[in-house]
């Protein structure tokens, strides 16, 4: 147990989703004395497995069940799932910000966790503030923070806006400071949600050098979530692949990230949940061969089309959608993207059109990223997987004309947005 950083065993987080209460005022209280005793709560159903893409009949979902599995101290470990597996959920178990609904956590050290957005930060103070008050929340003393300041101020590059409210900081502001927070005070355990993807490439690529020092440099331990493949190959030594709230396997990075992509192979829409407060939320991703079909399957040299769904919920100047075709191995192949646009409030739809698809056959992912002024507001890594095929290539170009007049050309992909009534 001496080397084990974290231990985890027999972990299970339920929800209940629409009416929390029982019904009754008699039950409420039967479930609180069994609670008070410690004992299992009498209503509280076996539920359903965590399967955001099927409807369910009960009103308890499993969004983590039965989890196992032990990380060394100093192992980098990357934890790899489609949306909705439950990734964020262990995080926040692990970070203790909220309770699991059954199973044990032990361990030793600090943690230092990067969540969401503006997690553990007070938006009223400063970033110097906020600065002390998370080194304070980890146990720090105030002479111990103000070592380490002049290090953060300078990995985050915010120097100038460091007794501004952090109200005022744009995502991408707010993460760079939260990171280096993260990273620079003194935890055994740092933990780290896919929040890096709202930053721009220069500072990701920072951030991975950093991790990468922290795990192997300074022995500490990294927990890593992340659909950058290449990124979290780069990173980490060990993976965790987790299988609608379940863990499909614990083992080698190699290993996982192959059963990762085995696993979500052919995924031709994606559809999301709106977050609360958000400028923007993309709804749905959908891939159409040149017959307007939805398929993960497209002939070589046949046309095809990728379309975003997406809600407007603040007016918008010079909104930019952009999407990106990468290679399994995560070499990007083409990125294009459609001309900046002042939008109202509403729901919109944006297609970009492949008519010259000239790629050899294999498994290709799809990037979504949804930008303003060149600071990202929402990106979405491997949102699609498609194959190309040998077949029988649907050459006929005419099937794609209603749109292909209005489009605009970039790089071989012409692109057209409308209002979604």
């Amino acid at each position: 147990m001496s080397n084990i950083a974290i231990k985890v065993e027999n972990l299970s987080k339920a929800y209940q989703l629409g009416q929390i209460g029982t019904g009754t005022i008699s039950r409420d209280l039967e479930r609180w004395y069994a609670r008070v005793r410690g004992k299992e709560d009498p209503f509280l159903r076996i539920g359903e497995t965590n399967d955001r893409s099927s409807k369910g009949t009960s009103d308890v979902v499993w969004s983590l069940k039965d989890i196992n599995f032990e990380i060394e101290q100093g192992d980098a470990v990357g934890i790899i799932g489609r949306n909705g597996a439950g990734k964020s959920t262990l995080l926040k178990i692990l970070s203790k910000v909220t309770a699991p609904t059954t199973g044990k956590i032990t361990g030793k050290g600090r943690i230092a966790s990067l969540l969401e957005v503006g997690t553990g930060f007070h938006p009223e103070l400063s970033g110097r503030e906020n600065i002390f008050l998370n080194g304070a929340i980890l146990g720090m003393r105030k002479k111990e923070i103000q070592r380490k300041l002049e290090e953060i101020v300078d990995f985050a590059g915010i120097e100038r806006y460091l007794d501004t409210p952090v109200k005022r900081y744009s995502s991408g502001m707010y993460v760079r400071l939260a990171f280096a927070v993260a990273a620079h005070l003194e935890s055994e355990i740092l933990i780290v949600d896919e929040v890096l993807a709202v930053g721009d490439a220069e500072f990701q690529k920072k951030c991975l050098g950093k991790m990468g020092e922290v795990s192997k440099g300074e022995g500490r331990t990294v927990l890593f979530v992340s659909h950058n493949m290449v990124s979290i190959k780069q990173l980490c030594n060990k993976g965790l692949l987790l299988t609608n709230g379940t863990a499909s396997n614990y083992n080698e990075i190699p290993i996982i990230i192959n059963d990762y992509l085995n696993q979500n192979k052919n995924i031709s829409r994606l559809d999301l949940v709106p977050v609360k407060n958000r400028i923007i939320d993309v709804l749905s991703i959908l891939l159409k061969n040149s017959y307007n079909i939805e398929t993960s399957e497209i002939s070589v040299l046949e046309p095809w089309s990728v379309t975003i769904y997406f809600q407007v919920n603040e007016e918008i100047r010079g909104l930019v959608c952009a999407v990106g075709i990468v290679s399994l191995t995560g070499i990007a192949l083409k990125t294009t993207w459609h001309e900046p646009s002042d939008l109202k409030k509403g729901k919109y739809a944006v297609t970009f059109f492949e008519e010259n698809s000239h790629y050899a056959t294999g498994t290709y992912l799809v990037h979504v990223g949804l930008s303003k002024n060149k600071e990202n507001i929402q990106f979405i890594e491997d949102a699609i997987q498609f194959e190309i095929v040998i077949g029988n290539a649907q050459l006929n170009k005419s099937k794609l004309d209603y749109s292909v007049n209005t489009g605009i050309l970039i790089d071989q992909m012409k692109s057209t947005l409308k209002t979604n009534d």
